[in-house]
């Protein structure tokens, strides 16, 4: 990501909105996936079709679950999407579709807050465009 002097001006800003301030919201969403291609294909996806701002993928995972009664224990890649709260149901959507698991890990937590020229971007990143 390239740095602008916007970015670089906020970047000694609050990491939280400042009081009285309207918060953007962000959600983390995690999603463990089988292997790093799956995890890059439904990453793209996820930014190609702007459900995420941007998705972290974060190889090395061992997951360790119990599974139709046997606990599991497997190297899986995990991925850290951002994205809005209004952009969640679709990119739940979405990952259920691409995914190869019957029961797809998508968790999402809401941020406490975070450099506000970032979260903006998260937030303009996640809007549809209109038609043209």
């Amino acid at each position: 990501m390239e740095r602008s002097a916007a970015v670089a001006a906020a970047a000694s800003a609050t990491l939280c909105s400042p009081p009285g301030a309207p918060a953007v919201s962000v959600l983390l969403c995690l999603c463990a996936c089988p292997d790093g291609d799956v995890a890059d294909r439904i990453a793209a996806a996820l930014v190609d079709e702007r459900l995420a701002a941007c998705v972290s993928v974060l190889p090395g995972v061992r997951s360790v679950y119990r599974w139709e009664g046997a606990v599991q224990r497997e190297a899986e890649v995990l991925l850290l999407a951002k994205t809005a709260p209004a952009r969640l149901q679709a990119l739940t959507a979405r990952v259920v579709e691409l995914h190869p698991y019957e029961l797809p890990e998508v968790i999402a937590v809401e941020s406490a807050g975070g450099l506000p020229a970032y979260l903006d971007w998260i937030a303009r990143e996640t809007t549809v465009e209109p038609q043209a």
